[in-house]
């Protein structure tokens, strides 16, 4: 199969033929049919996250139909349509898993860090690991769902059901997605793009925003919320500023900058500062249940497998309105 393959971080990946795996007891093999580039991909590749597994096929926002069963596999047959994502597998055991929290599991595998990923025309996932997919969702251009959305989902879970005004940072894949599912449930959704990207508030303002503005406005109202998308530290001090007492500010990358000191008046009020890790497969589960029924646009751009790394320098350059997406040829 072709594949590409991470030999070393901060160097581009390399076009190579592998043999397609063979689906260990409890996994599937999966025909891969598109794969999305993620900004988790660039922290992977630049060495941002340590330790990846090397060889390293990355890549955790992937679509396929099954092709073969494990000799232990119950749960899908041949033909059918998965999304695998991030969370690769949890030992069920740890204090985390005890808790529910399997997100912060001690012994987690994630798919395209320390498992091999979708940069591939195959891969395989643990049966309990991947996501049946609704109707609506089983397109090439779906795949941003299998993390932007899932990510952005959970960190709009964070968010206290009554918050209507919430405002998002960085209105890129994950954004342009939680975008059309919040303003579907009543919210108003206001979108803070780099200063001066009026291409980019446009698109906000597209996808359903209320508002949209540079990073550095002030919204015209108080928020109720904001979730920061963007992995600029510079932010969060910005978006306490735009929260109202008791707001909430959800930080949702794996990855951001150093947070500068700020004064503790714009945190006092009981504003509060969350970290999102991750995601749970219950998350998943409630993510593609809410889905099923709304409308979903995702706005990509298809690359060949070949052209991943230019996909990566694209999105990395923030030449990418909504998400990039590796396309399987047939």
């Amino acid at each position: 199969m072709k594949a590409m393959v991470l030999h070393e971080v901060g160097k581009p990946l390399q076009e190579e033929q592998w043999p397609v795996p063979e689906p260990g007891p409890d996994e599937v093999l999966v025909r891969v049919i598109a794969c999305g580039v993620c900004r988790t991909d660039l922290h992977v590749v630049d060495g941002e996250l340590p330790d990846p597994l090397l060889p390293l096929i990355p890549g955790h926002e992937i679509i396929g139909q099954v092709e073969a069963l494990g000799t232990d596999v119950t749960r899908w047959q041949i033909g059918d349509w998965v999304g695998i994502p991030w969370l690769g597998y949890t030992c069920g055991h740890c204090v985390y898993c005890q808790k529910g929290m399997e997100n912060l599991c001690e012994r987690a595998q994630f798919t395209g860090y320390t498992r091999q990923g979708g940069y591939a025309e195959y891969t395989v996932v643990h049966q309990d690991y991947a996501f049946a997919l609704p109707e609506n969702c089983r397109r090439p251009e779906m795949a941003p769902l299998l993390c932007a959305g899932l990510i952005g989902f959970r960190s709009y879970r964070m968010i206290h059901p009554s918050a209507r005004r919430i405002g998002l940072y960085g209105f890129g894949a994950a954004a342009h997605i939680l975008t059309q599912i919040a303003s579907h449930q009543g919210k108003e959704i206001y979108a803070f793009t780099r200063d001066g990207d009026q291409a980019g508030q446009r698109f906000a303002r597209r996808m359903g925003a209320y508002w949209a503005g540079g990073s550095s406005d002030l919204p015209p109202v108080r928020l109720d919320a904001a979730i920061l998308f963007a992995p600029v530290g510079t932010l969060i001090p910005q978006a306490l500023q735009a929260v109202d007492k008791g707001g909430q500010v959800i930080c949702g990358g794996i990855h951001m900058s150093d947070i500068p000191s700020f004064p503790y008046r714009w945190l006092w009020e009981e504003r509060n500062i969350q970290s999102v890790a991750n995601l749970t497969r219950e998350d998943g589960e409630a993510f593609f249940a809410t889905i099923q029924h709304i409308p979903i646009h995702t706005e990509v751009s298809f690359y060949p497998l070949s052209q991943a790394n230019r996909a990566l320098a694209d999105l990395k350059a923030g030449h990418i309105k909504g998400a990039a997406v590796l396309r399987m040829e047939k």
